[in-house]
């Protein structure tokens, strides 16, 4: 048979064996993660996880487009509200860090009992802060959003959507959580499925409450708030009914449900690290819109709509990233340290691949896309910079994200902390405060230094992640 001949009949069985690679993923793969073709395996990993991530991508975008058409206000109740709630996320990723390092590695070491019971404390670890923080946060709304530097509109209009917003926390903390426990199992696809519902419902009810569609209220921006919790609180729901009737890689049973000291120790050193790791990254996007909210509200817009495109693209990304670290966890918990390093590079290639393509497109695209959400030709100066500017650094965060999540699946949570630290709040807010405030550079100053941090973040991470100090990590 000639040489064209074997290249016809060989790329048929390329394309259909993707193609059921693909099915596989998504309806759920039983495979053995710690053994196999490591492209294969990420593959089956991340197709799941960055559909999942996609979902919340969409579901950003769609919610600021309908918030947006409220006014520009509105847009920067959004904004505020968000830079506040960066430090429940940061909770909330970082209890389900250490959830998913932990599973991920009982499940490397075929343990699923241990696997279960990591399961139940991280549950109720995340149940009870979620509530206290509630309890806390919720009658302070107002004085938060006047620290923020909101406008007099913002406080007196927009305080029931931060209400709102701080009250249901526990919707967010426990579908973050839930889903980082199959993620770590490697059910990535029942963590697809359920965060899909969730933001399903997020957009179907969002207009109809805010805009009071058919026999629905006119709620206005409150309305998205109610939207997106009745949304993440069945999504919760839906998962933590799959985790408890089992059929997975591990099952819950009666004698998993009781408090374990020993276990609930070693989550909270875990956590604590990632969560300190975590806000340490989200809670300078805080000083960076308090910097930016000094040059009004229309700034504050722009910088919000530009942000969500910018979400739109990293968080399918981020289930790239996802993927890395449960391969990681998994292959540490197999004593196979050197296909976990593989896995990360590997991973981080595929990353830059996608991330390359997509920020070439918002650099050429960026006033099309702007022009979405907004006609104010001032707003969408501000959006238009923010969205180009921060794309120009795409291709050092995609090996970023893959080598953050990577050591956090090792259990190595302190070592991003430490880079989190230096390259966010000593390094990006002071320069975001000296391009824009000193030099006179206004918000586009503050994007510059958004580019110029994640881009050292990932060189640095990069340099770390070579010495292999993360393989000997016991979790």
């Amino acid at each position: 048979m000639s040489d064209s001949a074997n290249e016809l009949t060989v790329a048929p069985e390329v394309s259909q064996g993707l193609w059921a690679d693909i099915k596989e993923s998504v309806r759920g793969s039983h495979r053995n993660y710690t053994t196999g073709p490591i492209g294969r395996a990420i593959l089956l990993l991340a197709i799941p996880m960055v559909l999942e991530m996609v979902m919340e991508s969409v579901f950003a975008v769609v919610d600021i487009f309908w918030v947006s058409h409220l006014g520009t206000d509105a847009a920067a109740t959004v904004g505020l509200t968000e830079s506040l709630l960066t430090i429940i996320y940061a909770l909330a990723i970082g209890l389900s860090i250490g959830a998913m390092a932990m599973v991920a590695r009982r499940i490397g070491e075929q343990n699923p009992d241990g696997a279960a019971r990591a399961a139940v404390q991280a549950i109720v670890l995340a149940l009870l802060i979620s509530v206290l923080i509630g309890i806390i946060a919720t009658p302070l709304a107002p004085r938060l959003l006047t620290m923020m530097g909101g406008s007099p509109w913002v406080i007196e209009h927009g305080v029931g959507f931060t209400r709102v917003m701080l009250a249901c926390n526990f919707t967010v903390v426990m579908l973050f959580m839930v889903n980082a426990i199959f993620r770590g199992a490697g059910d990535a696809a029942v963590a697809m499925r359920t965060l899909w519902i969730a933001n399903w419902i997020n957009i179907a009810l969002g207009p109809c409450l805010i805009f009071g569609l058919g026999p629905f209220p006119k709620l206005g921006i409150v309305g998205a708030a109610v939207a997106t919790n009745i949304g993440r609180g069945t999504g919760a729901l839906i998962a933590l009914i799959k985790l408890f009737r089992g059929g997975g890689r591990f099952e819950i049973s009666r004698q998993h449900l009781r408090i374990e000291p020993v276990i609930m120790a070693r989550l909270i050193r875990l956590s604590a690290t990632a969560t300190f790791q975590v806000f340490i990254g989200m809670a300078s996007w805080i000083g960076l819109v308090r910097i930016i909210s000094s040059f009004g509200s229309n700034a504050v817009a722009g910088y919000t709509f530009g942000i969500r495109v910018i979400l739109f693209a990293l968080l399918p990304s981020w289930g790239m990233a996802n993927a890395a670290a449960t391969m990681v966890g998994q292959a540490l918990g197999a004593k196979d340290p050197d296909r976990a390093e593989r896995a990360v590079w590997r991973a981080g290639f595929y990353n830059m691949i996608f991330l390359g393509v997509v920020g070439l497109l918002f650099v050429l695209f960026a006033p099309q896309i702007i022009s979405f959400y907004t006609s104010d030709p001032e707003v969408a100066r501000y959006g238009v910079d923010c969205l180009r500017i921060v794309a120009y650094g795409f291709l050092f965060y995609a090996y970023g994200m893959v080598l953050g999540q990577s050591f956090n699946g090792a259990g190595d949570t302190w070592t991003p902390t430490i880079l989190n630290l230096f390259v966010f709040w000593l390094w990006e807010i002071p320069l975001a405060y000296v391009l824009s405030v000193h030099l006179g550079w206004g918000p586009r100053g503050v994007f510059v230094a958004i580019t110029i941090a994640f881009s050292t973040l990932a060189v640095a991470s990069a340099l770390v992640f070579r010495r292999g100090t993360w393989k000997a990590k016991v979790v």
